[in-house]
């Protein structure tokens, strides 16, 4: 059976497109032989020219002039949804961005797969915005709009969990309740479901669907908290002025935040630093920061904080270089200042599956089965707090960065065929 629909799991830091046909491998190639995609766009002022994924993070670090932008999909479902940023002197509207990333991203897939793509399921989170219900319908609607933009005709769209719940279920030997555990770039979605290989060939499952929900934390915000805590002291942050105010934290926050590090490039933050610096009580910190701004290093200072948050799951400490701000400068991280830094967010990740529970009426005891998927599920002090809600499931690890995309595709293929 040829099947004639994709599906897309834009993701917040990865993104891929599955093609479903049996027998064979779902996920297509996207960069360099790898299913992934890093969704990174750089435009580069010195090639004059535009890169994705891989390519984009390597000409950045390379050195090139130009304008990183990542975690493009934090985009939706906020106000800059209507807003732009200027590219080689010129107004970009952040809209054209993500349009500029999915398109490319269904190229890759149609040269992949050696054929078009006219249909898609795209993958949402469960809520792109916490307790907006208008804000959270027109992100979809625009991220509809992106898609049409870049040459799908049919659009549908499916929760993330439930797409990994799809993926877990093409394997299963028997009926089990499945709390799916999602944890993403940049939001935690949760689905309660009931699964069964008896059911794998029915498009409709509403009746399966005991609960859903989400809450709008995820890697990038433990990368976000991690920074906050370990590395922009180091910068100034929490640092006094003379009137014994402190240093104001939004340029801080800016950098520590992958989707709004190049505000803090701009002419109106260079020149208000200046009065700062003149209050200063400890100029060498913020020195750091000047010469971070100046070299644009930002998403470089990310991507480093990014991997000590990765190394902290396997060690108890790593020594973060800060080398490109100062010469001969490190930092030891502790896996212990990480997790003091991450315990609200995991406390509100807990309450968002306890209400779970409630909302589908059943107990912790009543789960069989715990399937983790979503690069950021990756963190071993979530998992352990989540398992320890359920201690009578069984944890099963998905594919972090494949499985939803895989379910998209089993959904599209059910779907369109």
């Amino acid at each position: 059976m040829t099947v004639k629909a994709c599906g897309v799991d834009f993701g917040t830091s990865n993104s891929t497109v599955g093609w479903w046909r049996p027998g064979q491998q779902t996920l297509l190639a996207l960069e360099e032989g790898k299913t992934t995609l890093p969704s990174v766009v750089f435009f580069n002022a010195d090639e004059e020219s535009v890169a994705f994924g891989r390519a984009a993070l390597a000409e950045y670090l390379e050195g090139y002039e130009g304008r990183l932008m990542r975690s493009l999909k934090s985009i939706l479902g906020t106000g800059l949804m209507t807003g732009q940023t200027e590219v080689q002197g010129r107004p970009l509207r952040f809209l054209d961005l993500l349009s500029y990333f999915i398109s490319a991203l269904k190229q890759r897939a149609e040269v992949s797969a050696g054929r078009s793509f006219e249909q898609v399921v795209l993958g949402r989170p469960v809520f792109f915005v916490d307790d907006d219900a208008e804000a959270d319908r027109l992100a979809e609607r625009t991220l509809g709009e992106i898609a049409r933009q870049a040459g799908f005709v049919d659009v549908a769209f499916q929760y993330e969990p439930i797409a990994a719940a799809f993926d877990y279920e093409s394997r299963i030997q028997r009926e089990e309740l499945v709390l799916i555990v999602d944890i993403g770039g940049g939001t935690s979605d949760f689905s309660l479901l009931r699964l069964s290989p008896d059911r794998v060939t029915k498009v409709e499952r509403l009746g399966d669907i005991l609960a859903n929900g989400g809450v709008h934390i995820g890697g990038t915000d433990f990368d976000k908290q991690l920074s906050l805590r370990a590395v922009m002291p180091e910068l100034g942050y929490r640092t006094r002025l003379r009137n014994n105010a402190e240093v104001p934290s939004s340029y801080y926050f800016n950098l520590a935040t992958w989707h709004t590090i190049n505000f803090a490039y701009s002419r109106k933050v260079w020149s208000e630093l200046q009065g700062v610096y003149a209050d200063a009580l400890e100029r060498d910190k913020l020195d750091r920061l000047f010469n971070l701004i100046s070299k644009r290093a930002g998403h470089w200072l990310a991507i480093q904080v990014e991997a000590a948050k990765i190394a902290l799951s396997d060690s108890d400490s790593t020594l973060l270089s800060l080398q490109e701000i100062e010469d001969g400068l490190q930092h030891e991280v502790l896996r212990e200042t990480f997790h003091e830094s991450i315990d609200q967010l995991l406390g509100n990740i807990e309450r968002t599956v306890g209400g779970l529970l409630q909302d589908a009426q059943l107990q912790a005891a009543q789960v069989d089965t715990l399937f983790f998927t979503g690069g950021s599920s990756g963190v071993p002090l979530l998992r352990q707090r989540v398992a320890a809600m359920f201690p009578n499931a069984t944890v099963v690890e998905g594919d972090r960065y494949g499985s939803i995309g895989s379910g998209l595709a089993l959904d599209a293929a059910r779907r369109f065929g």
